[in-house]
């Protein structure tokens, strides 16, 4: 994990613009959830800065060996491009790449777009909940001949997938590599037990771990 100052000032962060927020959701899974978070909702100039600021360090402090930066089609790719200006900023320049969805056939043609993938590439996308996005750029990856390296997300939200494992662990499980999250379900649980004006919603999401959340040592 990122450091725990890191860690908590993103989640402030992330709730004091409306990305986090509390209340009745239902999951993409169908689950009544005590809280919700958009990486979408990270839609301006200040916000994706900020942000990006975030994945850098998260990535200093984390990372395994890399020697580019990916991003996803749709929404890893201005992760990634906003990544690699803020490691830039931090003395490490990084080449980074993206998909487009569709294959186009004029012009540069193919579905790679940026520095072609090679060595070691890291993954940068906004959460794990289904792990398509991941099982995708890992084949990307795989296909051009480099090798997938890890990958950054913003928030792990530490809960079961289908069976025992969370999404995260069982994108470790299937492709060895390590998830580096900016932030995760204890930093956000942490963030609510120092606000007593939150603790109604700190019991729901204590009660929604308690269901759905993996078992941690």
């Amino acid at each position: 994990m990122g450091n725990m100052d890191c860690s908590g000032e993103f989640i402030a962060f992330a709730v004091d613009t409306g990305v986090l927020r509390f209340g009745e959701f239902t999951t993409k899974a169908g689950r009544p959830s005590p809280y919700f978070f958009n990486a979408g909702l990270f839609n301006d100039g200040a916000s994706l800065d900020r942000l990006t600021d975030f994945y850098a360090r998260a990535i200093l402090a984390a990372a395994p060996p890399h020697d580019m930066l990916f991003g996803p089609a749709y929404k890893g790719i201005p992760l990634a491009a906003g990544t690699a200006i803020a490691l830039a900023r931090k003395g490490h320049n990084l080449p980074y790449g993206f998909n487009r969805k569709e294959a186009k056939d004029h012009g540069e043609g193919g579905s790679l777009i940026g520095a072609p993938l090679v060595g070691r590439v890291l993954i940068i996308d906004d959460v794990i909940s289904a792990g398509t996005s991941v099982r995708e750029s890992v084949a990307l990856i795989r296909d051009a001949g480099a090798t997938p390296a890890g990958v950054v997300i913003a928030l792990d939200r530490m809960e079961r997938g289908q069976g025992a494992l969370s999404a995260v662990q069982e994108v470790g499980q299937n492709y060895g590599i390590p998830v580096v999250a900016v932030a995760t379900l204890d930093d956000l649980l942490a963030y609510l037990d120092d606000r007593p004006e939150l603790a109604q919603n700190l019991r729901a999401v204590l009660q929604y771990r308690q269901r759905y959340g993996i078992q941690t040592s």
